[in-house]
């Protein structure tokens, strides 16, 4: 038997490879630009592998000869399933709950998945089907959705921010409040823990989770609201 690939098909799973590391290249700049932990070398290697993995899948269950005593059978896409599925340990990885109960790293987590998809394509010979489906992403995460966050819904158009103040008075809390409602700024949960000091003296400690419009500067709410008496100190997270 010969194992040893022809110089065409050399030739072949060579442009693949190419192929794929340079549309993976696009995702990678995307995420580099925006500082997310998924950038060109990762994106590369996810992308790369991927497409090796599955050009070995499928040439592996073609040359595989056929013999009277044993019936063997093969998907020639196994491999390439199992790339999916096994990819997931690192969009993990990317995926943080802070501490105001939000979420981030979902986008950089599905563009880990993302870059598997162009290997897998790349490598099966779906060369125009990746090139139109990074085009497609790209335009859509950096045109589409920026584009809708400026004229779309209001509701679309906020951010979620954390505000943390330690107060001295917590009947002054209403006032904090609506101070926070004349500003337009959205109050969703409100958390309070008192803070001993000495000689049962408390003070107070108020987590409130709001949103607000994107225009909005976070130091123009920081100063606005450190203008209140009764707040000792402010901490504000986005």
């Amino acid at each position: 038997m010969n194992f040893l690939l022809s110089d065409s098909l050399s030739i072949e799973i060579l442009i693949k490879l190419v192929i794929a590391g340079t549309l993976s290249l696009i995702i990678g700049i995307e995420r580099e630009l925006k500082k997310k932990p998924v950038g060109l070398k990762t994106s590369l290697v996810i992308a790369t592998f991927s497409c090796l993995l599955t050009t070995i899948s499928i040439e592996t269950a073609y040359m595989t000869p056929a013999r009277d005593d044993i019936n063997i059978t093969m998907d020639p896409l196994r491999l390439a399933a199992q790339i999916v599925s096994g990819i997931g340990f690192l969009g993990a990885g990317v995926i943080l709950r802070r501490g105001n109960d939000s979420i981030t790293g979902l986008t950089t987590a599905a563009m880990i998945w993302g870059a598997a998809g162009i290997g897998i394509a790349v490598g099966a010979g779906f060369y125009f089907q990746a090139f139109a489906t990074v085009l497609i992403v790209v335009f859509g995460i950096e045109l589409i959705a920026p584009f809708l966050i400026k004229i779309g819904p209001k509701r679309l158009r906020m951010r979620e921010l954390s505000l943390k103040v330690m107060i001295t008075d917590i009947s002054k809390l209403p006032v904090l409040i609506d101070r926070m409602t004349k500003l337009d700024l959205v109050v969703e949960h409100v958390g309070i823990r008192d803070i001993p000091l000495k000689d049962n003296i408390f003070r107070h400690e108020v987590n409130i989770r709001f949103s607000t419009l994107i225009p909005k500067d976070t130091f123009w709410i920081y100063t606005i609201l450190h203008e209140l008496e009764f707040i000792e100190r402010i901490e504000i997270d986005f």
